[in-house]
């Protein structure tokens, strides 16, 4: 595929606040249908890549489209196939859900009865439908966030943009959220997703782009990213903490290189690359120590010890740069 053939795609984007390089030549091709994660620590860029991509910020250089249109020199175009969920909610909580999507509706120029059958669909949609005629004030925070993600889909928009969406929500709320976005890329919705959250991307984007310092530093599914590690990983929870040391050795001895341990989960672990041998030799050298595992398992590695491991440094890290 070509650019061209892309739901969004940027070239080069960059932006600068002062001596600082927000956006220092990012390129994103997003098929249609398909959900990217933009993954980074805070101040990577991720929230200046989707204002940009939403028309709410020009570039200083190279160009993006989205749905088709470029989106500097055709913005009302890219405005009328997005929706956006911004990291801060952004509905009334003195309105009830129900009036709040039927104004959202009317600011689209959606007419009175269009507005609100589309309010309607939406808190039905969304699992609101009970409480659509409560005011937002005595919404819980994941009802407030599946509000505003209604609101987002007023105009059924062809690609969605979700800025940090589950910041701040408990686990439960985050799951609800996930589910409504798997819904929505089922449904054929292109989803452009900027998170810090490993786990988020890992368990709802097709394909990961991670972001570090204004750039593009790695592409490609989670298990695609996951594989440039070059390994597996052991870990052991062990059921005396004075025996921690000793399994961290068994696991060093295996792995061939030293264990890292977390003396307050009793765990040490290891990166492996033949993981049904090492975990064989593994599990006979614990017993024949005699040391009890509370749990002892196999794992890929995870997406923030990709990102170490391509950028020295976990996605977790805070920069101070205002992007």
């Amino acid at each position: 595929m070509t650019t061209t053939d892309m739901a969004v795609a940027a070239e080069g984007l960059r932006k600068r606040y002062g001596d600082t390089a927000a956006l220092d030549g990012i390129d994103l091709a997003v098929p249609a249908g398909t959900v990217r994660g933009l993954l980074g620590p805070n101040g990577a860029g991720k929230t200046t890549t989707v204002r940009i991509l939403t028309t709410l910020l020009r570039p200083d250089g190279g160009r993006a489209t989205v749905a088709g249109f470029d989106v500097v020199a055709r913005p009302a175009e890219v405005r009328h196939r997005i929706g956006l969920l911004g990291q801060r909610t952004a509905v009334d909580e003195i309105l009830s859900g129900r009036q709040n999507l039927e104004m959202f509706g009317r600011l689209h120029h959606l007419g009175t009865r269009t507005a609100r059958a589309r309010a309607a669909e939406l808190l039905d949609r969304f699992g609101l439908g009970d409480a659509g005629s409560k005011p937002v004030g005595r919404y819980s925070g994941g009802m407030r966030r599946r509000l505003d993600l209604a609101a987002a889909l007023i105009l059924a928009p062809a690609v969605l943009f979700l800025d940090e969406p589950t910041t701040g929500l408990d686990p439960r709320a985050r799951l609800e959220m996930w589910d409504a976005v798997r819904t929505l890329a089922r449904e054929g919705t292109t989803v452009l997703l900027t998170t810090h959250y490993l786990d988020e991307a890992d368990h709802l984007a097709d394909a990961v782009s991670l972001i570090d310092r204004g750039r593009v530093v790695a592409e490609g599914t989670p298990d695609e990213l996951k594989a440039r590690t070059g390994h597996d990983r052991i870990d052991v929870v062990v059921h005396d903490p004075a025996t921690l040391p000793a399994a961290a050795e068994i696991l060093g001895r295996v792995s061939g290189v030293t264990a890292d341990t977390d003396p307050d989960l009793r765990r040490a672990g290891a990166p492996v690359r033949d993981r049904t041998t090492a975990l064989t030799e593994v599990v006979q050298a614990l017993a024949d120590a005699g040391i009890e595992a509370e749990d002892i398992g196999l794992r890929r590695p995870t997406l923030d010890e990709v990102f170490l491991h391509l950028t020295g440094r976990p996605a977790g890290d805070v920069q101070e740069v205002a992007a």
